[in-house]
């Protein structure tokens, strides 16, 4: 006897009551119970009210029939649709495939320089015969240990071969200033910063839905206040920070201006028995190693303070590695971060605001003052200057003296002057510049002084176009001796100058100079003999002259 479509109505609507509430393993044993309730036909009518498959109903009725626990899923395991990597086994590798590094993924993948985005990736991988979704995608990225990351600033470029010596080198000047009680500062320019309702980097606890309003563009506004430009001084032993906000230009007047001021207003009273100052700062910008300017203001600021002034340069590419940039700049950074600076007074206040748990204070003054650009300093003015280069990379590390004289230098308690020397090659022979004893040099110019004298005659052979027609001496002399030729690639080699110095020292002009180590240098080459760089750098004769009245054995090695 079958189920009567009364009954059967009664079931659906009290399915329709409880399936909302059920999870489907629930689902199924209430409808086997239903079906083993109305006995012979039971399943047929179950499956009609509840609007599902026979089979799902005789699963249920078997479930009850097994007695089995309770299982603690809603499905068996195994049961449920499979996943797409499991019904397809080439899924996985072409994934792989798609999102391996450029340099070993498939260089004509369409997908090779787009975004890898998981929906790109699906589409592609449809594409290509794999049917799946950007979930899926994304899921078995993660699987495989994937994760969106953004690149890390770890590559720094070619590193200079004297990089880590300098790094030894600045932390043993530092280390002997601080242990004589002298004061060590670390200086730079921080970014010049936009005055106004401009967007700041970084967000500020708000009210939802009320976010600071900004301007669309970043673009100065010419009748507005400007811009701020904040030179940092930053005091390495007193943990303080020193930060003149200047309004015209970053040039080195306002870098000189800065350390001035900070030298006035703290520095002299933080340490008032200081006689030397040592300042460590980038390779570029108003204060490079390469401005003039900043040397000569630096000059005029040791005349004025009566301090030996000692700057030693970070390498090149190295600036973060400044101390002033994490001791005191990123801290100034997180301060005012998210807020507009709306005005001059509000970077002052921001960054005088600015502490750490380590116990950092810091001042900041507005400098209003105007600061030219394009200002020429004349060879002859860096001549005249009272700077000192050190032995280890002089073009880095000097010291500028509070001398009125710049042509004078003090060996022990005596003067000495260093007026740019006579065309005189003799001093040039000294170990200190080429890196041999002279000894040394004296076999290499004897080995070589065969073959150059033979490449000079066929040199000269090619030139005539025949043979000589006067007798061998005869003729204008040579503006350089072989040994001479050899010296001065031996020199030029050691990197310790420019040409046109090394050519104003031999008494030659560049193309004379050029010419001999040309000739030179291949044969240098075949003899097997390598001739390392030296760490000091000359500008003029009159620093190659102090350097050689004030050599010192010195622990810092040659590069190799």
């Amino acid at each position: 006897m079958g189920v009567s479509g009364e009954v059967r109505d009664q079931l659906a609507v009290k399915f329709e009551v409880l399936f909302p509430h059920l999870d489907e393993r629930q689902r199924r044993l209430l409808l086997g119970a239903e079906a083993r309730i109305l006995g012979h036909g039971g399943i047929r009518a179950v499956a009609r009210a509840a609007e599902v498959s026979e089979a799902t109903v005789r699963k249920g009725v078997a479930e009850l029939e097994a007695d089995e626990s309770p299982l603690g899923r809603v499905r068996r395991s195994g049961g449920g649709r499979k996943k797409a990597v499991d019904l397809d086994s080439g899924l996985r590798p072409a994934l792989l495939a798609l999102v391996e590094p450029d340099e070993r993924g498939d260089p004509m993948s369409p997908l090779r320089w787009t975004v890898k985005s998981t929906r790109s990736l699906a589409a592609e991988l449809t594409r290509q015969g794999h049917r799946v979704g950007a979930d899926t995608v994304g899921v078995l990225l993660r699987e495989e240990g994937f994760s969106l990351q953004a690149g890390a600033k770890t590559l720094e470029g070619k590193q200079h071969p004297d990089r880590d010596a300098q790094f030894c080198y600045i932390n043993e000047q530092a280390k002997e200033h601080m242990a004589d009680g002298q004061p060590v500062i670390s200086v730079d320019a921080k970014k010049k910063e936009l005055i106004g309702d401009y967007k700041n980097a970084g967000h500020q606890w708000r009210p939802p839905g009320e976010p600071v309003r900004v301007k669309t563009h970043d673009f100065l506004d010419r009748q507005g206040p400007g811009k701020a430009i904040p030179y940092g001084i930053y005091d390495l032993a007193a943990n303080t920070g020193w930060v003149n906000v200047g309004t015209d230009h970053d040039t080195a007047a306002f870098a000189v201006a800065s350390i001035r001021r900070w030298w006035q207003a703290r520095g002299r009273h933080d340490y008032p028995a200081a006689a030397r100052l040592l300042i460590t700062a980038d390779a570029g910008g108003s204060n490079g190693y390469r401005t003039r300017a900043w040397k000569t203001e630096l000059a005029a600021l040791a005349a004025q303070t009566g301090l030996e002034i000692t700057v030693c340069h970070m390498p090149p590419g190295t600036s973060k590695w400044n101390k002033i940039e994490h001791r005191l700049f990123s801290h100034i950074s997180m301060n005012w971060r998210g807020r507009p600076l709306t005005s001059h007074d509000v970077i002052i206040d921001s960054i005088a605001a600015t502490t750490t748990r380590t116990g950092l204070t810091v001042h900041a003054e507005l400098d209003s003052g105007t600061y030219d650009t394009g200002i020429k300093v004349t060879d002859s003015d860096i001549d005249a200057l009272p700077i000192q280069r050190h032995r280890f990379h002089g073009d880095w590390n000097y010291t500028l003296q509070p001398w009125p004289d710049a042509t004078t230098v003090v060996q022990g308690s005596q003067p000495i002057s260093v007026s740019s020397p006579q065309p005189c090659t003799g001093y040039l022979r000294s170990p200190e510049l080429t890196g041999m004893p002279e000894a040394a040099l004296d076999e290499l110019i004897g080995q070589l002084s065969q073959p150059l004298a033979e490449l000079r005659e066929r040199t000269r052979f090619q030139q005539r176009g025949g043979e000589r027609i006067r007798a061998r001496g005869a003729g204008g002399q040579d503006k350089l001796t072989t040994s001479s030729r050899v010296l001065a690639t031996v020199l030029y080699l050691r990197k310790i100058g420019t040409r046109d110095l090394l050519a104003q020292l031999f008494g030659v002009n560049g193309s004379t100079l050029t010419r001999a180590i040309h000739q030179v240098q291949p044969l240098l080459a075949e003899h097997g003999r390598t001739i390392p760089s030296s760490t000091a750098r000359f500008r003029t004769p009159a620093d190659l002259t102090a350097f050689l009245a004030n050599s010192i054995p010195t622990k810092i090695k040659p590069a190799r």
